[in-house]
């Protein structure tokens, strides 16, 4: 079945006690109306970041509850399409970022976006890669502003998050309550200067539900590879909790021993970095494992 959620239906932050807009069963479709993560206050290179309020940021569409999900499970919402409207923005601010010794001051630049080109100047263009940075389900107990990412996901910032892919995560609440938001036209790893191509569109997802497994952090999978994610104030810190989940993946879902996981992750799987807009009080690295679909480990779970 077929739902819409309309982008004035939003939370702003994931905690425990989040409650639905809309319930639905397994399989269902839904299209969700998505703000930019400004919610509409610059429209123009003269609308600066230091001058908007910065309490409405990051808006989340939803939050969605899907039949079945139970802590202890997996919700698993697949990205079916992105559609960006025909322009975006993007910012610096100061304190953010880094390359915040260098510039200082608050700038912002708007980006056409048409035909699956991205548009920065007459000089600067480049293929256009729609995404969520978004996505995220209640919590066990913290409630954590939708700037923020965690094992409930949030602003996990990947941009991997586009048409394609299927993102796991731990259902900590009955239904799971499953909201997205913070689109972007495009975004590089490490979102360096805090914003990507910040952008309002569509995004239609289908749901389900699977029962009894569940990773740590959300886990995305896509055609090719599956990525966990985990997120700590340095990057020495996520890199090392996002190889103990993804070591821990490899052994308890695909039978490697420790040892085995430690090299496979060494020698074939590559560490990187989906966020990393440092230096700035309160926000924290996100980490990620690309792991290759291979016939020893061709998805996060065996089934």
């Amino acid at each position: 079945m077929q739902h819409r959620v309309p982008r004035s239906d939003v939370v702003w932050s994931f905690g425990p006690d989040l409650q639905p807009v809309l319930e639905v069963e397994p399989g269902d479709v839904v299209t969700f109306e998505t703000n930019d993560c400004f919610t509409g206050q610059i429209r123009s290179e003269d609308d600066l970041v230091t001058e908007i309020d910065m309490s409405r940021i990051n808006s989340a569409t939803g939050p969605v509850a899907i039949k079945g999900a139970e802590p202890g499970d997996s919700l698993v919402a697949e990205i079916l399409d992105v559609r960006p409207i025909e322009w975006g923005v993007a910012t610096l601010i100061p304190g953010f970022g880094q390359l915040i010794e260098q510039v200082q001051s608050p700038l912002t630049r708007l980006f056409e976006v048409r035909d699956g080109v991205v548009k920065m100047n007459d000089r600067v263009s480049f293929p256009a890669m729609p995404m969520v940075g978004v996505v995220g389900v209640a919590t066990d107990g913290e409630e954590l502003s939708n700037g923020l990412a965690g094992r409930h996901g949030g602003n996990l910032d990947d941009h991997w998050h586009g048409a394609g892919a299927r993102i796991f995560f731990p259902v900590r609440q009955p239904g799971g309550m499953f909201a997205v938001g913070d689109m972007h036209a495009a975004m590089g790893d490490g979102e360096i200067c805090f914003t990507g191509v910040e952008i309002a569109g569509e995004v239609d997802l289908r749901f389900d539900v699977l029962k009894g497994k569940q990773a740590r952090w959300p886990v995305t999978e896509l055609a090719d590879r599956w990525l966990p994610h985990a997120t700590a104030p340095e990057y020495a810190e996520a890199l090392a909790l996002v190889s103990e989940e993804a070591a821990r993946l490899l052994v308890d879902e695909h039978g490697f021993t420790l040892e085995d996981a430690f090299i496979f992750l060494s020698v074939a799987c590559d560490a990187g970095v989906a966020q990393a807009c440092k230096p700035c009080e309160g926000f924290g690295t996100i980490a990620r494992f690309s792991i290759p679909k291979i016939d020893a480990c061709p998805a996060p779970f065996s089934v």
